[in-house]
Formats: C-alpha cells, sequence, structure tokens
C-alpha cells in the first residue's frame, strides 16, 4: 500500500511501533515512514493523531487504550489476513467509520454486529489482500525444487488446546511413523511459556534426518517446502492454503468465544465453519493409521474444490489489492478537496 501511494505521489505518513519495521529503511520521497515508541509512548502518539484519513490493521479503536483523535476525520480498517471479523476481540470495530475487507466473508459479521449493538453502518468495500497478493507474488518468483521428499509442517499454536498438550509425544511417534519428512514450527510464544514442554518433547526426539525444527522469522520458505499443514487454529493456515493449494490437518479446539465478537452472534463463524472444507480434522483414532490419513488428504480432490470455494469467498481482486486500497484512499481525500499532492500544503496527509 506504501509502495502504491509513492507510485502516485501522494502524501502520507506510515506510523510503526515496531523499532525494526523493514518500512523504516525504505527510501521514499512522497511517504514519510516514523517510529513513534511502543506501549503508553505510542498510543500517546496516535491519540494526538493530525490527519484526514487514518488507515489502520489494528482493532479496538476506542475501547481501551488507542482514542479517537479530534483532529482525524475518516477512520478505515484493513484486515491483515482472510478471516471474518468475529475472531477479534469484543467491539474491535465498532468505533471506525469505514471497513475494507478481503471479500464477501467479512460483510456478514459486521452487519449484524452492528445491528446488535445499535451501530451506525459503517462504509464497507471489498479491496482484496495485499497481503495475500504479496505472498502471490514471492512464489510466482520462486524456483521449483525438483529433488523434494514429501514433506509435513507440524505448525501448532500455544497452550492447553495446542496439538503438543493434547495429543503429547504420542502424535510426534505417529508423524515419525509415516516415513516422511517432518519439520516442527512451534509458536513463537511457546518457546518462552512452554519452554519445559518443548525441551521434554526434542529431548525425546531430537533432530535427524527426518525431523526438523524450525524458528525462522519468516515462515515464507518452510511454507514453501511442506506437502501437508498440521496446525490447531491459526490464519496461518489460510495463508498455506490459498497462496499453496495444498491441504491441511488440524485439531478441533475448543474455543471460549466470550472474550470475542463471535459471542455475540447465534451462527458458527465463517473462519471456523470452512476449516472442514480446507482439510480434516484430527481424530484420536487416526494416529494409529497416520500415513493412510495423510495420503487420504493430500490426494483428495474434495479439499482441493473446497480450497477453490473458499479462496473465491474471502480472497476477491487478487493482485490488485494495494491498487484498489489506494484508490478508495485517494477518492476519500478528493471528497473531503485535501491538496493531498502539494508537498508545501500544511493540510494533514
Amino acid at each position: 500500500v506504501c509502495e502504491e501511494l509513492e507510485s502516485r505521489q501522494i502524501r502520507a505518513e506510515y506510523w510503526t511501533a515496531s523499532p525494526d519495521d523493514p518500512a523504516l529503511s525504505q527510501n521514499y520521497s512522497s511517504v514519510t515512514c516514523r517510529f513513534i515508541g511502543e506501549g503508553n509512548k505510542a498510543f500517546a502518539r496516535l491519540n494526538l493523531m493530525n490527519a484526514a484519513i487514518c488507515l489502520a490493521t489494528t482493532p479496538g479503536l476506542d475501547v481501551l487504550q488507542w482514542k479517537r483523535s479530534k483532529n482525524v476525520d475518516w477512520y478505515v480498517h484493513i484486515y491483515h489476513a482472510v478471516g471474518d471479523n468475529l475472531g477479534y476481540r469484543m467491539f474491535a470495530l465498532d468505533y471506525y467509520d469505514a471497513v475494507l475487507e478481503t471479500g464477501d466473508v467479512q460483510t456478514r459479521g459486521v452487519r449484524t454486529l452492528e445491528r446488535l449493538r445499535g451501530l451506525p453502518a459503517k462504509e464497507l468495500t471489498i479491496v482484496g489482500s495485499p497481503a495475500l497478493d504479496e505472498m502471490k507474488r514471492k512464489k510466482d518468483r520462486m524456483e521449483k525444487n525438483l529433488y523434494h521428499k514429501t514433506t509435513i509442517l507440524c505448525a501448532p499454536s500455544w497452550g492447553d488446546s495446542s496439538i503438543l498438550n493434547r495429543f503429547g509425544r504420542e502424535f510426534i511417534r505417529a508423524l515419525l511413523d509415516t516415513g516422511y519428512q517432518i519439520v516442527i514450527r512451534p509458536h513463537p510464544q511457546s518457546v518462552t511459556s512452554e519452554k519445559e514442554l518443548l525441551d521434554a518433547v526434542m529431548a525425546e526426539f531430537p533432530e535427524s534426518e527426518q525431523l526438523k525444527g524450525n524458528y525462522d522469522n519468516d515462515n515464507f520458505q518452510v511454507l514453501s517446502e511442506a506437502d501437508l499443514m498440521i496446525s490447531d487454529y491459526s490464519g496461518v493456515m489460510f495463508d498455506y492454503a490459498f497462496i499453496f493449494d495444498k491441504p491441511i490437518m488440524y485439531a478441533d479446539v475448543s474455543i471460549d468465544r466470550a472474550p470475542y465478537d463471535s459471542a455475540w452472534v447465534d451462527y458458527v463463524p465463517w473462519t471456523l465453519d470452512v476449516l472442514s472444507r480446507l482439510g480434516k480434522v484430527i481424530e484420536p483414532s487416526d494416529l494409529g493409521r497416520m500415513k493412510e490419513v495423510v495420503d487420504e488428504v493430500m490426494s483428495s480432490d474434495f479439499y482441493r474444490e473446497g480450497r477453490r470455494q473458499a479462496k473465491e469467498e474471502a480472497w476477491a481482486y487478487r493482485g490488485h489489492a494495494a491498487e484498489r486500497t489506494v484508490t478508495y484512499l485517494e477518492t476519500k481525500l478528493k471528497e473531503r478537496n485535501i491538496d493531498y499532492r502539494a508537498e508545501e500544503s500544511e493540510q494533514p496527509c
């Protein structure tokens, strides 16, 4: 999105609370990138923002620390991943003026919560997913590996409901019994919060020619090399299924919906409902015949068609999300008579 703003010479600022954000090293002329500090310092800057439009991936505007600034005319939320809004913490999007959606899947949740809470209707515009577009471009540039061993990527979340906690070492043994390459990529929080568990697992199953651990900051390479992903509940499953068009297996995780917007609705959110079309839920009985189950899932036409349908529902305007996002912003600036290309202008960006 920043690069599209830059290409159109639209004056904008990109704010980040991460000192190592890659945007800070870009040599833009129209877009100014700023590190605004962390924690309360960042919130203080956000709460005093002066801008015609604020575009943000962050939910929770005007709920806790982050308040709407009186000097911002229009707040717009853009999703950083596909999936409906009901997986956000409660009241996540209530105080935004507009939402840029990745596809039709978000509309129902937004409109349902507006009706239940008596909120004014937000402006909803489907633009697609800049993040997935970039991943797709990256995949298309990759060289194909002609000497490839069948690989299973186990990417558990952390906590009591995670695969490792629920199925334990028996699960690792079942994976190894398939004879396939196994890569275990723990959730970053596990490394801190479940160090004892991970240490015990790695002690019993040390790295070998067949079993590897992965802790890379960027997960793209390990996703590209896997033929099947096994997880429990993580948005990365959608990245994997949509970009690499490969199946998933997942643990049937029981989620306490009380803190989330999904607690307000009387239907199963799309993000949960669609999983059974993307891959197979892991049953305890599967552990004794894991290779047979894995082979069935990898060759299944049902899951292949399910991935295609889900991608159609959740990821619109593929390859054009940044362009459509900036066109939306430019239209809003014109509506407000903002001279957004004049460098000497004192008007907000």
